[in-house]
């Protein structure tokens, strides 16, 4: 059965609120008519004590003193009773029951030489009393004693009131807490039906919500953690759709990428099986298939060194190389490219700097960026440089090209991101997914690598790998 938040806290609230009082109540009242009953033994006891005195000093026979006691406790509305050793009421003269009435076990009290008291007595009497009986002893024995009645009708007046004063409090402060449970339970029912609400509209797509929260209690931290998850979920359901959108770019891409040298290798292949190519073209033809089939193989390359390294199943064999020779190995490879377009390929640093890297995967970083380089330079200057420290080999490839737009320059680093089709040859390769390997083989050696780049006047990658 689903029970409202409200009725949950106004039971729980009135529930609390009883139980308190019941006890309250209970332990209050019984303490004032303890209290009560205590003051009336004592003042029992005291006037008991002063006629047993005055019996001891007073001439016997003389009944005058007995008097005065009888019109001073009268006006106390206390009565007094003496008795001789059996019990026979000596005073004063009781026609209707001549004998004290006390119990059995009262009695033997009393002859031990005992007081006796009792606090609420209604059986023995018309009416509420409290009693209290004190033994006469001379040599060790009972002569007689003296019984002191009191009726405890007002005291017994003043518990009840207070009890109608604890039930008015009761019944008072359960109505405030009805009214008081009723204003938070509102509010907070308000708040959470707003978080209710919010999750709602995440749950359908819309991550534009913002639930207030005011108070600053738990609920107020749900609210503003609430907000901060909305907020998460907002920016990583924009990095999906653009990261989406770049994927899409990139598969029309590589399809364009992918036919083109396809389209090319099949068009050679088929003109000189049928004899279409003269014989003196047909090498320039085995040279231009073997060309776009490296093209081919460089393409299908990169997207599985890709997924390697996602998935974390790129092992790396690390040593100490020399960096002046695998930087001459990258510029021999590219430096027939780099002329194409017109660039000089330069290498500057010491002969006996090293790096601690794996063989193929550093050549990789560093073709990718020359490559790059080279892409985006015509009739410059490409260098390669290497430094060391202590801790670490600095690596730097600088070229004097176009450079790279100031809001373009943390994108690259994405995977699928593209350059402007209009500053490029090719539309993969470049700025599509082999920077984002470049970035990830970097922090598999535990390096860094940044880019500085002004508009037209070059762009610099720095790599900085620890030593061993």
């Amino acid at each position: 059965m689903k029970i409202k938040y409200f009725y949950q806290l106004l039971i729980s609230h009135v529930s609390i609120l009883i139980l308190a009082f019941l006890l309250l109540s209970l332990l209050f009242s019984q303490f004032v008519e303890n209290y009560i009953f205590e003051n009336k033994v004592d003042e029992l006891n005291s006037y008991g004590e002063r006629i047993l005195t005055d019996l001891t000093v007073r001439i016997e026979g003389n009944e005058e003193f007995l008097t005065e006691y009888s019109q001073l406790l009268d006006a106390r509305n206390i009565k007094y009773i003496l008795f001789d050793n059996k019990g026979r009421v000596l005073y004063p003269e009781l026609k209707s029951d001549p004998m004290i009435q006390l119990t059995k076990a009262e009695w033997e009290e009393i002859s031990k030489g005992n007081r006796v008291s009792v606090k609420h007595d209604i059986k023995r009497f018309d009416q509420e009393v409290t009693l209290v009986a004190l033994p006469y002893m001379q040599g060790g024995r009972l002569i007689g004693g003296v019984l002191l009645l009191s009726p405890i009708t007002g005291a017994m007046e003043v518990v009840s009131q207070l009890n109608r004063f604890l039930l008015y409090t009761i019944i008072i402060s359960l109505t405030a807490t009805i009214l008081l449970s009723l204003v938070l339970s509102k509010n907070l029912i308000k708040r959470i039906t707003d978080l209710r609400n919010a999750a709602s509209m995440i749950s359908s797509g819309n991550y534009d919500v913002n639930v207030p929260y005011t108070y600053m209690d738990e609920i107020g931290d749900l609210a503003k953690d609430f907000n901060e998850m909305a907020a998460k979920l907002k920016e990583s359901n924009e990095e999906i759709k653009r990261l989406e959108n770049r994927r899409r770019k990139f598969i029309a891409d590589v399809s364009h990428e992918l036919r083109t040298p396809l389209t090319t290798i099949s068009g050679l292949a088929e003109g000189i099986k049928d004899g279409w190519i003269p014989e003196k073209e047909k090498a320039k033809g085995m040279v231009l298939i073997d060309r776009e089939a490296k093209r081919l193989i460089r393409l299908v390359n990169e997207n599985l060194d890709y997924e390697k390294i996602r998935s974390n199943q790129l092992q790396l064999n690390k040593m100490d190389i020399n960096l002046m020779e695998a930087l001459e190995i990258v510029k021999e490879q590219l430096e027939i490219q780099a002329e194409e377009k017109g660039n000089r390929i330069y290498i500057e640093g010491d002969e006996d700097i090293s790096v601690y890297a794996d063989y193929d995967r550093l050549i990789q970083i560093l073709m990718n960026i020359v490559k790059n380089s080279i892409q985006f330079t015509e009739n410059g200057r490409i260098f390669l440089r290497g430094n060391e420290s202590p801790n670490e080999t600095i690596i730097e490839i600088e070229d004097t090209g176009i450079g790279i737009d100031p809001q373009e320059i943390e994108s690259i680093w994405l995977r699928f991101y593209k350059a402007d089709l209009s500053r490029t040859n090719h539309s993969f390769g470049e700025f599509g997914i082999g920077l984002s390997i470049v970035k990830q083989l970097v922090q598999l050696h535990d390096g860094k690598i940044t880019v500085s780049s002004e508009k037209g006047k070059g762009t610099k990658f720095t790599i900085r790998v620890p030593r061993a």
